[in-house]
């Protein structure tokens, strides 16, 4: 039986990594003088990992290391405008629109007239609960919990917080690694729904196979588990 459904926010109940890749190439056009495309993105994606331990995750902290990369191609002689250009790049991020992915809202009409659902995401609070708000969805949601990292220990105090056995806990995300892989590791199930963008730091090496692992191909198919039916 699960009592706590908990979702991830983005790339599962809204699209969001589309908006990190329409950034990038801009960021890489603002750049062109100083490198190429993929040098440009390169210097970009290793300083926004070194960061994250510092910044955390979201957007605010993306466009602190879109700086610091551009600053770092340059040798420190980027000029003013086109630090600028960067800023209103994560400017625009932070007031793009927040739509609800396919099926959404219909599944939660569904699961929320018998369970507690709940938000797990990483990220900026301000910013998470800004999207939250823009989508609609907050009526579904008893809970909105931002962490600093999803991994095993954050999951454990969450459900435990919530006075909830691990067996009766079931986590929906399109990350393997940061949604699902935790969840399975403290024995919780996971429903995996995989979004057409993945951040390379969430790609996971090898496929998973687990009796707590459900592999949906759309979120629809949620109302189909064993659990709700």
């Amino acid at each position: 039986m699960i009592d706590l459904i908990a979702f991830d926010a983005d790339d599962t109940l809204w699209g969001n990594e589309n908006y990190f890749y329409q950034t990038q190439n801009e960021y890489a056009q603002i750049l062109s003088d100083y490198g190429c495309k993929e040098a440009v993105l390169e210097r970009l994606h290793s300083t926004e990992i070194k960061n994250l331990k510092l910044y955390g995750y979201g957007i605010k902290s993306y466009t602190l290391s879109m700086i610091e990369a551009a600053l770092s191609l340059s040798f420190r002689e980027i000029p003013g405008e086109l630090v600028a250009k960067i800023l209103a790049l994560g400017a625009k991020m932070l007031t793009e629109p927040v739509q609800p992915m396919n099926h959404v809202q219909h599944v939660l009409e569904n699961l929320s007239q018998n369970h507690d659902l709940i938000t797990i995401t990483k990220g900026d609070l301000l910013d998470q609960n800004r999207k939250m708000k823009k989508s609609g969805l907050a009526r579904y949601f008893s809970d909105v919990i931002v962490v600093s990292e999803k991994d095993d220990e954050a999951y454990q105090q969450i459900i435990q917080g919530k006075n909830i056995k691990p067996e009766n806990f079931l986590m929906v995300g399109n990350s393997m690694k940061s949604d699902i892989l935790p969840v399975l590791n403290i024995g919780g199930y996971g429903a995996y729904v995989p979004y057409k963008y993945t951040w390379d730091h969430e790609h996971v090496a090898e496929p998973v196979e687990h009796e707590k692992l459900f592999e949906l191909k759309d979120m629809k198919e949620i109302l189909d588990l064993k659990f709700f039916n």
